[in-house]
């Protein structure tokens, strides 16, 4: 009797490992199943107006107009770490050196100072053997002045991020953010933002985290 029981335990035993290991496979075969994306993230920059009397500047992928403000000493290289920190979490990316990108990419906008961006960024991609090359332009980074409880000024931030694919140039995914926080009486519209902010005014670091968040659910295949 005893020994007919530990066999029936033993089989359900068995049967719930099945059941447990199965999805896990399935899962494990799917991930495996994504094909890596080898990605060229080119240098981020910003841009300013041609003018000191312009009010905006257009991006050189788009063509987007953005409203023109200060821009902090080393802000694109902060865009584009968040950025690559955002990539980091899917699995199936393989970002190629970025040191070995730069060069190749300032040795070819060097020898092609006529060329038209789109065609850099191609020839860019293809020496790196890139399946997809990731532009970024910071337009805005603005310090907040004051503290997280007060601030006399708000942080400002606006910059846009395309991904273009390497074989035929087309822009297959573009993330925008153009922001100025507002407080709430000022605007009630952004009390959402404004509690995911932790219901304080951000810094300008703080703020592109966040727009860096809400830019990348707009990402395909990529999920939080």
């Amino acid at each position: 009797m005893l020994n007919s029981v530990e066999k029936k335990s033993s089989c359900i035993a068995g049967l719930i490992f099945i059941l447990l290991l199965v999805p896990a496979m399935a899962v494990s075969a799917a991930e495996s199943k994504a094909e890596t994306v080898r990605l060229a993230v080119i240098p981020f920059q910003s841009l300013l107006p041609e003018s000191s009397e312009g009010n905006s500047v257009r991006s050189p992928i788009s063509g987007a107009a953005y409203f023109n403000g200060k821009i902090a000493k080393g802000a694109e290289s902060i865009v584009e770490e968040i950025f690559i920190n955002k990539l980091k979490d899917i699995s199936h990316y393989e970002i190629i050196d970025l040191a070995r990108v730069e060069g190749v990419y300032h040795r070819i906008s060097a020898e092609s100072l006529k060329a038209p961006l789109s065609e850099i960024l191609k020839k860019t991609g293809a020496e790196l053997g890139a399946d997809i090359v990731a532009a970024g332009y910071v337009f805005r980074f603005v310090e907040r002045i004051g503290y997280h409880y007060s601030a006399e000024k708000p942080a400002s931030v606006a910059f846009e991020i395309s991904f273009i694919q390497v074989r035929d140039g087309r822009m297959v995914w573009r993330g925008v953010f153009d922001k100025t926080q507002k407080s709430l009486m000022e605007d009630l519209f952004q009390i959402a933002s404004f509690y995911r902010g932790g219901g304080k005014w951000l810094n300008a670091y703080e703020l592109t985290q966040q727009g860096m968040d809400q830019t990348f659910k707009t990402f395909t295949g990529f999920e939080r």
